[in-house]
């Protein structure tokens, strides 16, 4: 295959060539580069490519090769080499105990305050937070799912203004912001 062949050939596959490069890297700036990359590639190596193959199949090997060559680099430069003695910054990390005390209270503050809330729309309410659907709710309290739905709805109207009233008079004010 002459040159001005190969490079007709290479220009009239170039919108499929920049299409698939922006599939893969899912960004205009990574696949433009890509795109360079395959091309110069296959200029440069144009001599191996043999007449008679799918000439569209070997642009798009080169670049998914070359993508996935750049990905491998850039998840081994993202990889954490740790030179001090015995590992000190790899193995910290697995002694760490996390304190959960705080948000254990909070928690215990905001089940007290869901319990002070009516019974007609707290159940509901909890049942929706436990992940039940509006249709499952309404069948299990043998509801409308209307009534449902605006239960639902005044329990989170609820439970805003008494949270922000209990966390207003613990001088809290920015655990809301």
């Amino acid at each position: 295959m002459s040159s001005i062949e190969f490079n007709t050939k290479l220009n009239g596959l170039s919108s499929m060539l920049h299409a698939f490069a922006y599939n893969l890297t899912k960004n205009v700036e990574d696949a433009k580069d890509l795109f360079q990359e395959t091309a110069y590639r296959a200029i440069i190596n144009k001599d191996k490519f043999r007449p008679g193959t799918n000439f569209k199949a070997w642009l798009f090997t080169i670049m998914k090769n070359i993508f996935i060559n750049n990905y491998r680099k850039k998840v081994k430069a993202n990889t954490l080499i740790d030179s001090t003695d015995n590992n000190y910054y790899i193995n910290s990390g697995k002694n760490t105990v996390r304190n959960k005390a705080a948000s254990n209270i909070m928690m215990d503050e905001l089940h007290t305050i869901i319990d002070s809330i009516d019974e007609s729309i707290r159940v509901p309410f909890l049942m929706y937070y436990e992940g039940f659907k509006y249709q499952e709710i309404a069948d299990k309290l043998e509801l409308p799912l209307g009534t449902v739905k605006s239960r639902i709805f005044f329990a989170r109207k609820e439970l805003k203004e008494l949270i922000g009233e209990y966390y207003m008079a613990e001088g809290m004010t920015a655990v809301l912001n």
